[in-house]
């Protein structure tokens, strides 16, 4: 009875404030409207230099649908990386967004608000298939992007009849 009274005192207690530097987990807007379905999802790798999924891949509607700012930031590159057009946004905090293929008529130090239109989306990324690879860093860190615009943590069920009042 009293590792049930403790465990349920654990699971009532508040969670942890998250660290200044990082925006509230869920927070942020989609970065295709509507909401995408996720096309691949991210897949670090165990070493930096190893092959993994960075980012995940967003379906588009169709090819030159308007791509927007998750959260409001300054953009800090825009240009081509290998053969795509790449729009890197930086969020502040350590965390920078960077969208591909993504065709931009914007320019490094230009200011973003949160849902303004950063670009529109080109064909190539995920074949047939329209779509935009989303990747998100933490300083030098790659981080799942969609923490930031769901809620991924794993639901607590609490015992039927716990009075918490």
């Amino acid at each position: 009875m009293k590792a049930i009274v403790a465990l349920a005192a654990v699971l009532l207690l508040p969670a942890a404030a998250a660290p200044a530097d990082t925006a509230p987990r869920g927070s942020w807007e989609w970065p295709l409207s509507p909401r995408p379905a996720v096309l691949r999802a991210f897949d670090p790798p165990d070493k930096p230099w190893m092959s993994g999924h960075r980012g995940v891949d967003l379906e588009a509607t169709h090819d030159g649908v308007p791509v927007t700012s998750p959260e409001s930031g300054t953009v800090s590159f825009v240009g081509v990386v290998v053969d795509r057009p790449v729009i890197t946004i930086d969020h502040g905090g350590g965390l920078r967004s960077s969208f591909e293929p993504v065709e931009s008529p914007l320019t490094a130090g230009a200011v973003v608000a949160k849902g303004e239109t950063i670009g529109t989306q080109q064909p190539g990324h995920c074949g047939a298939l329209a779509c935009v690879h989303w990747g998100l860093r933490q300083g030098d860190a790659y981080i799942n992007p969609l923490e930031f615009v769901t809620d991924l943590r794993p639901s607590i069920l609490l015992p039927l009849g716990l009075d918490t009042g």
